[in-house]
């Protein structure tokens, strides 16, 4: 396995349509990443005119990501165009289906990284080929396109859980993703006002190991903070048990715990996100 080469700039990651450019400093400065969003959040007749806000944006590349159109369309050679008169080279891919896919973004913008989001019963079954692609460095998921290419109308129950066949989605591109050392990102909270359900969700992402979570309101960035930020207790232990195991050689006892390879680890996964 690879190690990971890119991870966010913190795990709050806000899109913002980008036919939108009044919304675009703002949206960049009340989370780690933004997302200008050439796709689904953003009106077909503005597109044009949307590439145009990008390109005139002045916006950190660092903390940029923008979302283009499928490889099969027409707008996604537009997209490209546009893109290549810019500084930003973090680009999510819109239903990227096969590692094909993949090759036609990185051959039209070579110098990208590529953020795969996977949204299609096609692009769930070959998670683990476009996850090995070099171009990637992250892979996404979307429950909501996932449903609507199942024929189906709700991919969440009345308690605000996903349904059986997106857990299965959100773990397998996970699993993909790690095979492969890319970071994964976790899928947006639709239901705004419940914050509840998302500091569950982003919770479960958090101890999961993803990278971060994107969202589609400011209002749900600090709370992504909160929950992928670990306690002040997890990261006394994890500090305390990496100290220990400094002077120790293989498997020790720490605190009534045998320690081994996994819960080393572990304690590392804590600290790092941490920012220690």
């Amino acid at each position: 396995m690879m190690t990971n080469q890119w991870n966010p700039v913190g795990p709050g990651l806000l899109f913002a349509p980008a036919d939108r450019p009044e919304r675009f400093a703002k949206a960049a400065e009340r989370s780690d990443m933004v997302i200008l969003d050439l796709e689904d959040g953003c009106r077909p007749e503005n597109r044009e005119e949307a590439r145009a806000n990008i390109q005139d944006s002045e916006l950190d590349p660092d903390k940029v990501i923008v979302r283009v159109n499928p490889t099969t369309t027409d707008e996604f050679v537009l997209d490209c165009r546009a893109l290549a008169t810019t500084r930003y080279r973090t680009v999510m891919l819109a239903k990227a289906e096969s590692e094909n896919n993949v090759d036609t973004l990185a051959k039209a913008l070579p110098e990208v990284q590529i953020i795969a989001l996977v949204e299609t019963p096609l692009g769930v079954l070959n998670a683990q080929q476009i996850a090995a692609h070099d171009a990637v460095v992250a892979m996404f998921w979307g429950a909501e396109d996932l449903v609507a290419g199942l024929g189906g109308t709700s991919s969440r129950t009345a308690d605000g859980t996903y349904r059986m066949l997106p857990k299965y989605a959100r773990a397998h591109v996970q699993v993909a993703a790690a095979a492969y050392g890319k970071a994964a990102l976790d899928s947006v909270y639709v239901n705004i006002p419940d914050t509840e359900g998302l500091r569950a969700e982003v919770a479960d992402a958090a101890a999961l190991g993803y990278a971060g979570t994107c969202c589609i309101h400011p209002s749900q960035v600090e709370i992504i903070r909160e929950e992928f930020r670990p306690s002040e207790e997890k990261i006394d232990w994890a500090s305390r048990l990496l100290r220990e195991a400094q002077s120790n050689r293989g498997a020790f006892s720490f605190e009534g715990r045998m320690v081994d390879e996994p819960l080393f680890r572990q304690a590392q996964a804590i600290v790092r996100r941490a920012g220690i």
